[in-house]
């Protein structure tokens, strides 16, 4: 899995309508989701570019 540090650019990271806000879905653990809050979780191991042309590219 790559790091990363952009959730902004990340597949987990989803607006959620109930909460109408943006929020990962991965099942964070309490220091991790303490990072999260607080804008500090840089390199995280669960980031996944949300490359909406990868699959384009493997049908070339």
């Amino acid at each position: 899995m790559a790091k990363g540090t952009n959730c902004d650019n990340c597949i987990n990271y989803i607006y959620d309508e109930d909460y109408e806000c943006y929020t990962c879905l991965v099942n964070l653990d309490e220091d991790e989701m303490g990072r999260f809050l607080q804008n500090t979780f840089h390199d995280c191991p669960y980031f996944r570019l949300d490359d909406e042309y990868a699959v384009v590219r493997k049908q070339i």
